[in-house]
């Protein structure tokens, strides 16, 4: 008997110290991903090709400026619209289920019954859950919202937030491959300072976006940089052969 309880004590002990850590900056860290990405790789694929047919930093520069704010107020406010979008079908689904539940209940309840049996639950298990939920409306329309569409409600500041970060990630990443252009005089020089700066940048972005979307770092890395060089390499090609 001891050793039993030695055990139970041993397990709790080891159940409190199992605190799970979830990331929770999963949009904002998908809305930094939109933005660094196409804010690196569009003006350094755009400055690549200006430099293949112009020799004048300072045309590079001006063409370059201008993508960086043209383009990071066009992705702020896709990003906006996308965010607004999402929290107006979310509305949406949830005036739709609030319907459901008054005018279609039965049909309502035997949904909930068929969730629940897709985790292994017979309908008498999933009986006693059904009319909880039925004694409290709010809860039972979050519930369907949650299990049965996978809906969430979303932040009232989401977009707002959404548009800021991926218009400022995309500036933030844009600057990186001109910056050399603004420093040295000779489009040419610039263009190789330019492809070595913003392919490591492309590397380190690479890898932190695989820290925190959980895929392979080095692999994430590799990835980015090759699609970044890539559009640079095509966009340098056709400013060349127009030229």
């Amino acid at each position: 008997m001891p050793r039993l309880v030695n055990i139970g004590a041993a397990s709790q002990s080891d159940f409190m110290k199992h605190i799970e850590k979830h990331f929770s900056g999963g949009e904002t860290v998908r809305d930094v991903v939109i933005g660094m990405a196409d804010g690196l790789t569009v003006p350094f694929a755009l400055a690549a090709g200006i430099s293949g047919a112009i020799a004048s930093t300072h045309i590079v520069v001006t063409a370059g400026l201008a993508e960086v704010a043209a383009g990071s107020i066009a992705m702020g406010l896709g990003g906006y619209l996308a965010a607004r979008g999402d929290a107006e079908h979310y509305q949406s689904e949830l005036r739709r289920e609030e319907r459901e539940i008054i005018e279609v209940p039965e049909r309502e309840e035997q949904e909930i019954i068929e969730l629940f049996g897709e985790y292994g639950l017979t309908v008498g298990e999933a009986t006693p859950v059904v009319e909880a939920l039925k004694r409290q409306p709010k809860a039972w329309r979050d519930f369907m919202m949650r299990f049965e569409l996978g809906l969430e409600a979303p932040d009232p500041k989401r977009a707002l937030r959404s548009a800021f970060t991926i218009a400022g990630s995309y500036v933030i990443g844009g600057m990186i491959p001109l910056t050399p252009y603004m420093l040295a005089a000779n489009a040419q020089r610039a263009l190789t300072i330019s492809i070595i700066v913003t392919l490591c940048a492309l590397t380190v972005f690479g890898f932190v976006k695989g820290h925190f979307t959980g895929v392979s770092k080095l692999k994430s890395a590799w990835q980015t940089a090759l699609v970044g060089s890539m559009a640079a390499g095509v966009a340098f090609a056709i400013a060349k052969a127009i030229s």
